[in-house]
């Protein structure tokens, strides 16, 4: 039943891809944009933003749209953008297009996402965002958007001999996002219907409960349950993942939340996240002990406008007692230029508090390189390395992953095709083909 359901999420997701209406545009749909059309669009844009860098070109950067100040104190949290942010001129392009949207919003709901061009990879975008988003006249609230999110992939196994193929549901969520009226303060509330194996229901329902103030200047403040910045990917959100899976230090040193208070400081040559939390995990106790986890990114070239690339170069540190002491080190090296992009991470742990907490010295390192052929295509590479237990000789895991994203609707509609091949010093090396779908509404 569940692969019938996959199914039917893949087959949908291939009907609403541009091409597929190709010859509805032929017969004189003047609201699609075909790639040859969204080409010469976007060279046409890319030219007048070239010629009239004016201040009011810079505020389309930073109100991309109506419902823009609903979520732009959300997209610069650090874990919901990646460092190869997208440029100007595609900001500006995402405006134009919605600008062009508007004049169709008298279409049917199926028509208008067909004909939605979402351009941008490196933030979350959302299909229903204009449908779903609301500004109430009267009450506490003065904007408010709610959003759901799916992923999932289904994989092939061989390893020794032996041939598995499974369904993985990673996440299905509901959320809602808001600004207060006459405020600095937005809340995100986020939960996730589906149980998780080891914990029980309550524990995995609530994935993002805060407040986040805004009244300091290039800072923001966010109390709550949030994602923890363990490590670069560690503390990055799943919707903007390259890979259907994270890397082995981030699954199991960071991809975790924490309840307590963050700074958070943003600078055009530095930024920085600076958290005091519970070190408790899945709300299985109040507080089983205190936690620092502190990140910091150097930005060597953040006054030159993008004319060499972007260069990120950040390290963090994890302390914590829950049970017994654990500390994690993580150094980061991330470098943009045009289609051209690589990140570099290396973490190494004395015990870890990830979904559970670990005694163990570990250490890992990852290394990706990606190349976006243009705004739909994407192919990237890693390579992986992870030792659980520095003690134990010959233990180490080495993942190496090859995948294409093709992104119908930016991240708001993603299939995603990745091949792995791991190789286990202690056991039967294997083998992985991951077919997987995201769909962000």
């Amino acid at each position: 039943m569940k692969k019938k359901i996959y199914l039917f999420i893949f087959i949908l997701c291939l009907l609403i891809s541009p091409q597929t209406f190709a010859a509805e545009q032929n017969s004189g749909n003047e609201g699609y944009v075909s790639d040859v059309d969204f080409l010469k669009q976007y060279q046409h844009i890319k030219l007048s933003v070239e010629s009239d860098n004016t201040a009011e070109n810079r505020d389309a950067a930073d109100d991309d749209g109506k419902n823009a100040d609903v979520r732009k104190d959300f997209d610069s949290l650090p874990e919901n953008s990646t460092e190869d942010n997208e440029s100007l001129e595609n900001a500006l392009i995402n405006k134009q297009i919605k600008n062009t949207e508007s004049k169709l919003n008298e279409k049917p709901l199926l028509k208008r996402l067909v004909e939605r061009n979402i351009i941008r990879t490196d933030i979350a975008s959302y299909l229903l965002e204009d449908e779903l988003t609301f500004s109430p006249k009267k009450g506490p609230v003065e904007k408010i958007q709610f959003f759901g999110a799916y992923n999932g992939y289904i994989s092939s196994s061989w390893s020794d001999g032996d041939y598995d193929t499974n369904y993985t549901n990673n996440f299905i969520q509901v959320g809602v996002m808001g600004k207060f009226r006459n405020t600095n303060n937005d809340f995100k509330f986020l939960v996730n219907p589906k149980g998780s194996h080891g914990k029980n229901y309550m524990q995995n329902f609530v994935a993002d409960a805060y407040i986040t103030n805004n009244s300091i200047p290039h800072h923001q403040v966010v109390i709550g349950y949030s994602r923890n910045q363990i490590g670069k990917e560690g503390g990055s959100s799943s919707y903007i993942l390259p890979f259907i899976m994270r890397s082995q230090i981030a699954r199991n040193f960071g991809s975790t939340r924490a309840l307590g208070v963050r700074l958070i400081g943003s600078y055009d040559l530095i930024d920085y996240n600076l958290a005091f939390n519970s070190s408790d995990r899945y709300f299985r106790k109040w507080f089983a002990g205190p936690e620092f986890t502190g990140w910091v990114d150097f930005k060597p070239l953040g006054k030159t406008n993008g004319k060499y690339g972007k260069l990120v170069i950040g390290g963090g540190l994890n302390a914590g007692k829950n049970g017994t002491h654990y500390t994690v080190g993580s150094v980061y090296v991330g470098y943009k230029y045009k289609k051209l992009w690589s990140r570099f991470e290396y973490g190494i742990a004395d015990g870890y508090n990830g979904s559970n907490v670990v005694d163990k010295k570990a250490e890992g390192f990852y290394g990706v390189i990606g190349y976006k052929i243009n705004p739909q295509w994407q192919i990237i590479a890693r390579y992986d390395r992870f030792n659980p237990d520095r003690n134990t000789p010959h233990n180490t895991r080495t993942e190496y992953t090859a995948g294409i994203n093709y992104f119908i609707k930016g991240q708001a509609l993603r299939l995603i095709l990745n091949y792995v091949f791991c190789h286990n010093q202690n056991a039967p090396d294997s083998h992985r083909i991951m077919v997987g779908t995201q769909i962000l509404l």
